[in-house]
């Protein structure tokens, strides 16, 4: 991806100063070009020119760096990267046979590109997106579709919530998960997908532990998994009854899960690893 690879139409929704801060950005790439993995080193240079920090958390850098347009750049790379749209257009397709969602919320929805996704095909939908920093561009894109409203607070309930890769970012996610299910009506669905690794700098530490916990979390805050599509990479949770949340024995749990986060990590990381490599010598002696 580069900047001429954009269309008239989408670079005439960007701002001004969108436009010479993507350019800045291009320009520390080879070629002007941009992969994934050099989407990520440019995240981490935005990071860390804003002297961000994943372990000693200051919370007004953190918003100067979710306001930067680094992640303008993230929602146009996600609309030309074939896996990204691949794991959205599987949100889709499960949206698509489950015809009593009426109302939705996509739960740290960036640049929209999903909803947008969801609004062609379901155009009688009713799609808002949380999103407290959006970019002129995701604004200006998202009103040619009447059935889409950026948000800044919630103030509703909805059959289905979707949240992708946003736990990762914020130094509480099971509070944010709470949170994110009392926006839920019971018997309503939540659609979230997690990246709880060290692929860039934003996602925080404290968060890791939940990629081998998350779903004990998940059943004791009253959901239940259904589904998961992409691999397992997105799953699908009904919310079967309100319940009182016992902080107590949450706490508790994650306390264990930060705990155990190291014995895991060797358990299901770093033995088959060894192991596929003990595999790979022997097929070539």
């Amino acid at each position: 991806m580069n900047l001429e690879s954009l269309s008239s139409e989408d670079l005439s929704y960007l701002s001004d100063l969108e436009i010479v801060e993507l350019q800045r950005l291009f320009k520390l790439t080879p070629h002007h070009k941009i992969d994934l993995h050099e989407l990520w080193r440019l995240m981490d240079i935005v990071w860390d020119e804003l002297k961000c920090d994943n372990r000693n958390i200051d919370q007004k850098k953190i918003e100067k760096y979710y306001q930067h347009p680094i992640w303008l750049l993230n929602g146009l790379f996600i609309e030309n990267h074939e896996l990204s749209l691949e794991n959205r257009q599987a949100i889709v397709d499960w949206m698509i046979n489950h015809l009593k969602i009426n109302k939705l919320i996509d739960f740290g929805g960036g640049t929209g590109t999903l909803d947008r996704m969801i609004s062609r095909a379901l155009p009688n939908l009713s799609i808002d997106i949380y999103e407290p920093f959006p970019s002129q561009y995701a604004l200006n894109k998202s009103e040619l579709f009447n059935n889409i409203n950026f948000i800044d607070k919630v103030n509703s309930k909805y059959d289905c919530l979707i949240c992708t890769d946003v736990l990762e970012h914020v130094s509480d996610p099971i509070l944010l998960l709470t949170e994110m299910i009392s926006f839920v009506k019971a018997e309503g669905y939540l659609v979230i997908a997690n990246h709880f690794f060290p692929s860039i700098k934003c996602h925080l530490p404290c968060t890791f532990h939940l990629r081998y916990t998350f779903n004990t979390f998940t059943k004791l805050l009253g959901l239940i998994q259904i589904e998961s599509i992409q691999n397992g990479y997105i799953k699908i949770y009904q919310k079967k009854q309100l319940q009182e949340i016992d902080w107590a024995l949450i706490r508790k749990q994650e306390r264990q899960s930060k705990m155990i986060f190291p014995i895991n990590e060797f358990k299901y990381n770093f033995i088959p690893r060894c192991i596929g490599k003990l595999k790979k010598a022997l097929e070539f002696s």
